[in-house]
């Protein structure tokens, strides 16, 4: 049995509550979306500039988390996140022109991407981080479907104000945080669900393609999610019906993550996540053929069910074999990029009247990009001396 401090359920709690926290704006980015152009009247590209750089500040955030984490109290470091983020958020609250409340949002962003980098870094510190991160993405189905249910009942305002509370909580377990992983915690498993040889020798460059590859899977999911209702509402679909399906399809995050582990238990990560990533180009892009409602809802479901399958992969095979937590903590970073540029691409196809047809093969293209840089990772592991 492990005694690491990263494998008590506290760790393992205050791990999962930060990193649903942390990722809370990426759940609720369509009805945000909808919101600053309804409530705020932002243009549909300027909501593609603002959610770009709220999901940017994250990267941001994360890539200093993964800077500093093994030289800085970990514990001091979400203290000042949970400032930062706080204040951010309740600033937002006053100020509603477009510049303004694209640097808050950056500035809340960033703060986020620090809070959520020391999250995953915990909960990939544990001796069975596949587990964990499949226990997170089982929870943030369940968030995602509340925050798409309740959020649209809730002014703009009351929507920064209950991101901001929301952080608070952790101040008071932040004795559950562990501050460091020591070498003698790290147990050497042997990666038996990746279905590759393990060996000693850490795989650098292997695990930087993983966080690129991540990274092309969130331009994907960054544009997609963003434009999604707005993308149905262009189209006349009923926003009634478009906002129900919102919610009940974020519960076919439920059974991807159940599939998910009971696939990767028999057949390993390299297959279904490389076939995944081919059915998810081709789901999203088929909206480009045009928006109806049987194709609005078959796209939406296989979304959502697609994204969290992929995610439970891609996220464990990078703890698997990161055991010093650095490339685990630079998740968010990788996945912030991704929701940064892919936003603003989206714009940018918009603003020169793409469209959205525009908007939703470029989402494709990202998917099988990310299929081609995962497949190259996984040879290079695969060819690794013993």
């Amino acid at each position: 049995m492990s005694t690491s401090s990263f494998d008590r359920w506290q760790s393992l709690t205050v791990g999962l509550y930060m990193s649903l926290v942390g990722y809370a704006v990426l759940a609720g980015i369509p009805v945000l979306s909808s919101s600053w152009v309804n409530l705020l009247n932002f243009t549909e590209v300027q909501v593609g500039r603002v959610a770009g750089a709220d999901l940017g500040g994250l990267a941001f955030g994360a890539i200093i988390a993964s800077a500093l984490i093994t030289h800085i109290s970990r514990r001091l470091l979400v203290v000042a996140s949970v400032t930062g983020a706080v204040a951010a958020n309740c600033a937002c609250i006053f100020y509603s022109d477009y510049t303004t409340t694209l640097i808050l949002r950056f500035l809340a962003g960033s703060a986020s991407g620090v809070f959520t980098g020391i999250a995953v870094a915990t909960l990939g510190g544990r001796s069975s981080p596949t587990h964990a991160f499949n226990y997170l993405l089982f929870a943030f189905a369940f968030v995602q479907g509340a925050e798409l249910y309740f959020l649209p009942k809730l002014s703009i305002q009351e929507i920064y104000l209950a991101f901001g509370i929301s952080y608070l909580p952790v101040l008071l377990c932040l004795h559950w945080i562990p501050e460091s992983k020591d070498r003698q915690d790290i147990a050497v498993q042997s990666p038996k669900n990746l279905d590759l040889d393990d060996t000693p020798k850490k795989p650098v460059l292997s695990l930087t393609l993983f966080l690129v590859a991540m990274a092309f899977t969130y331009i994907n999911i960054g544009a997609y999610w963003t434009y999604i209702e707005l993308a149905a509402s262009d189209a006349l679909l009923d926003s009634e019906w478009v906002s129900s399906l919102l919610v009940w399809a974020s519960l076919a995050s439920l059974l991807g993550c159940f599939v998910a582990t009971v696939i990767s238990d028999r057949l390993g990560v390299t297959r279904p996540l490389l076939l995944t990533l081919i059915i998810q180009g081709i789901s999203v892009s088929v909206l480009a053929l045009g928006i109806s409602e049987p194709i609005f809802f078959v796209s939406l479901l296989s979304f959502n069910f697609l994204w969290i399958f992929i995610d439970v992969y891609q996220m464990g095979s990078i703890a698997r074999f990161d055991p010093t937590g650095r490339f685990a903590a630079l998740m968010p970073a990788a996945q912030g990029v991704g929701q940064m540029i892919g936003p603003n691409i989206a714009a940018t196809v918009l603003a020169v009247n793409g469209g959205y047809g525009g908007v939703f093969i470029m989402c494709g293209c990202a998917s099988i990009i990310a299929y081609l840089l995962y497949q190259s990772a996984f040879q290079r592991l695969s060819s690794r001396p013993s």
